[in-house]
């Protein structure tokens, strides 16, 4: 494989200069240099020739032993050091002082095309920041994290990206249930691509260290590298530089709010600094439509990272990084005017994307009432989110509605038990129906026009929960034809793919609370 590499992130931030790979504090820097685990008997499971091309990766390295040794850590690109990130976090809202890559290692930066991408293995081994873990990942995991990537990248969410997916043939120990009852599963290494994976945690650690030295050398270097528009000898740099980070943050949860995808653990420390989607642990994809679900088993009292909360989650951890900026701007009153502005935008921007999902573009006073009654319909009888707002683009204008037809088929297919539904749903149905075709009226478009704006919003395909454990018993197994054909299938989630019709479809009752289809532990 013939890379570029640079190496500013090394170069021009302090490392630690303990080289032994021992658990400890790191202080006064960003990265420890490490060495990633040489593994047993790697084998490629799958690699992402698209993310591979952003890299300069061919489809002949791609087969080649030299990329199976290098993304499965066994051996160190020439010229190369790799290295594991520093940064602490708040987790379910409580700050937990240092964390870092404890099972994530750097091997170097690529530059290909004028563009820079990290590339990291995830799975490869003891860090100084691993603590008490091992710094491993199971197969299970790795596949969800592969498939997921890709797949939000492909419906338009700014996320990291995923190059290989990889066997270490090393067996992992693992407490999949945190019941106490720990068991081997297979070793699996993802080798996952973007352009930082910087966290919120990143600058938190060395302002909760009052360690303004390295966290302004930090910031600093993250605007130069990463936000180009931002003048950095500008006296308000900093705050543009956080009114950025907040604009992208909103961004892409709005998008997670569009499909219905559940982080599931929205700490500060997996907070990208860029706004990408990071860290793919426990999450999930709504399948009814419910506001207060989280797929994680962690989460499951307090649920602080449900569907609902996840813009207010957002907001509070954009405070946390304000908290750990203001030492470098000594003045509250603009950074509190950037987060109130997060509460307003977010506000206009969902309802905007909101309308969209339902193909409304013209002004209308009526537009908030109209939304907030649906998503209140929505959680009367449960109700499978994708296939509604996908199947809501079929409905015309001059539809009518019948005695025989009180909900109109495209919505009956989507609720779970339509043959049950109380008469005071099926008025709320009718009554939201009615309005909504009244509203309908009021629009340009046709009908054609107005399916095909709502089908470029809301996708026939996702990852459902179901699906991703289908392809991991698979693999368990060795067979790893459904990783190919999710994988194929998401790369066009807006798109009709009549042979896949089988996965557009509501999640079949075993998987209502099976291990992996409902929810997740943290455990990887």
């Amino acid at each position: 494989m013939k890379l570029t590499h640079i190496h500013h992130f090394t170069q021009e931030l302090p490392a630690d200069p303990i080289m032994e790979n021992t658990r400890r504090q790191v202080p006064h820097a960003c990265f420890s240099y490490v060495t990633p685990k040489k593994t047993t008997a790697p084998s490629l499971i799958h690699a992402s020739k698209e993310t591979a091309a952003l890299l300069g990766i061919t489809s002949a390295d791609i087969i080649s032993d030299d990329f199976l040794q290098v993304f499965t850590g066994n051996s160190i690109l020439p010229e190369t050091n790799p290295y594991a990130m520093c940064y602490g976090g708040h987790q379910f809202g409580n700050w937990a002082g240092q964390l870092g890559d404890g099972r994530a290692i750097n091997l170097t930066t690529i530059r290909h095309k004028n563009q820079s991408y990290s590339l990291q293995l995830k799975g490869a081994g003891e860090t100084p920041y691993s603590r008490t873990a091992d710094g491993l990942a199971v197969l299970r995991s790795s596949i969800r994290e592969y498939l997921c990537s890709e797949a939000m990248h492909h419906l338009g969410i700014s996320t990291t990206r995923a190059l290989s997916l990889c066997l270490s043939g090393d067996k992992v120990l693992r407490d999949m249930l945190y019941d106490g009852n720990p068991a081997y599963e297979k070793g699996a290494i993802v080798c996952r691509v973007a352009p930082s994976f910087l966290r919120f945690g990143s600058y938190e650690i060395f302002a909760s260290r009052q360690d303004t030295h390295t966290l302004q050398a930090l910031v600093d270097y993250t605007i130069k590298h990463h936000f180009p528009s931002i003048n950095p000898t500008a006296p308000d740099a900093y705050l543009q530089f956080f009114q950025q980070v907040c604009n992208t943050t909103l961004q892409m949860i709005i998008d997670w709010q569009r499909v219905g995808f559940v982080h599931g653990v929205m700490n500060t420390d997996n907070m990208s600094i860029l706004g990408l989607t990071i860290d793919y642990g426990p999450y999930g994809w709504l399948e009814g439509y419910d506001p207060q679900w989280t797929p994680n088993t962690t989460d499951r009292q307090f649920k602080r990272y449900r569907y609902g909360n996840q813009p207010h989650i957002g907001l509070w951890n954009l405070l946390q990084l304000a908290n750990a900026l203001y030492p470098l701007i000594q003045d509250a009153k603009p950074l509190e005017a950037i987060l109130n502005g997060y509460k307003d935008t977010f506000e206009s921007t969902y309802l905007q994307m909101m309308k969209a999902k339902i193909g409304l573009f013209e002004k209308a006073p009526e537009d908030l009432q109209l939304i907030e009654h649906l998503e209140e319909t929505l959680q009367l009888a449960e109700t499978d989110m994708t296939i509604f707002f996908r199947n809501l683009s079929s409905l015309t204008k001059n539809h009518s509605l019948t005695s025989k037809e009180i909900i109109p088929q495209y919505i009956k297919e989507a609720i779970y038990n339509p043959d049950t539904l109380s008469p005071e749903v099926i008025n709320s149905w009718t009554t939201w129906i009615t309005s909504y075709l009244n509203r309908l009226q009021k629009e340009p478009l046709s009908d054609s026009e107005r399916k095909k704006k709502m089908d470029a919003v809301n996708p026939k395909y996702v990852l459902r929960n179901y699906m991703a454990q289908l392809a991991i018993e698979a693999a368990d197994k060795g067979d790893y034809s459904l990783i190919e054909e999710f994988y194929t299938l998401l790369k066009n989630p807006y798109k009709t793919q009549p042979d896949s019709q089988k996965w557009f479809a509501k999640r079949p009752e075993w998987a209502r609370h099976k291990a992996g289809c409902s929810m997740l532990s943290c455990s990887s």
